[in-house]
């Protein structure tokens, strides 16, 4: 039975431990990272998954974003992920049921955008995430363009061409 807690109960050297498990020591060099550099990911959209004896097997990071027009306009997203589990219990059910709590609450107040780097195969399928209008983005590293996702329930207005950034005004505030 997993059970989901806020991820600002955990301990930073548990999550930074089961970052490395599920990402490998190298994984600061990611795309990723260099998006939301300067940001802390926000306490109230990112979960923690403990086992019965309450250790923790995963984490959902989300993170204060913006995509930066080329005429300067930014709007405001918030980007999933990482999406972490130990990799020894991933396919588990974990990493869904963390995505559908994450989904829960977004759907339930006003919120940014979701973005994130996936796969939009099972990302799309799940949760509405989709490549539709991010071709024209850019970002900070390589990245395999069909798997820039962003998820717009509301349907808000966003720039057709850009760069994502890290949103460094409202670093713990989405």
């Amino acid at each position: 039975m997993t059970t989901l807690k806020p991820l600002d109960t955990q301990k930073a050297d548990a999550i930074e431990a089961l970052l490395d498990a599920a990402f490998g020591t190298d994984r600061h060099g990611r795309t990723a990272y260099a998006i939301r550099r300067g940001t802390h990911w926000l306490p109230e959209l990112s979960l923690a998954a403990l086992d019965d004896a309450g250790i923790l097997i995963g984490l959902l990071q989300s993170w204060p974003v913006q995509i930066v027009a080329d005429d300067g306009a930014t709007a405001p997203l918030i980007m999933v992920g990482p999406v972490a589990v130990l990799p020894e219990l991933q396919r588990a059910g974990a990493g869904r049921a963390m995505m559908d709590h994450l989904i829960e609450q977004v759907d339930a107040s006003p919120t940014p955008p979701l973005v994130m780097i996936g796969d939009p195969e099972y990302y799309g399928r799940f949760w509405g995430f989709a490549a539709d209008g991010t071709s024209g983005w850019r970002v900070p590293g390589p990245v395999e363009q069909r798997r820039l996702l962003v998820r717009n329930k509301a349907n808000l207005p966003l720039p057709q061409a850009g760069m994502l950034a890290p949103r460094l005004a409202l670093a713990s505030n989405p």
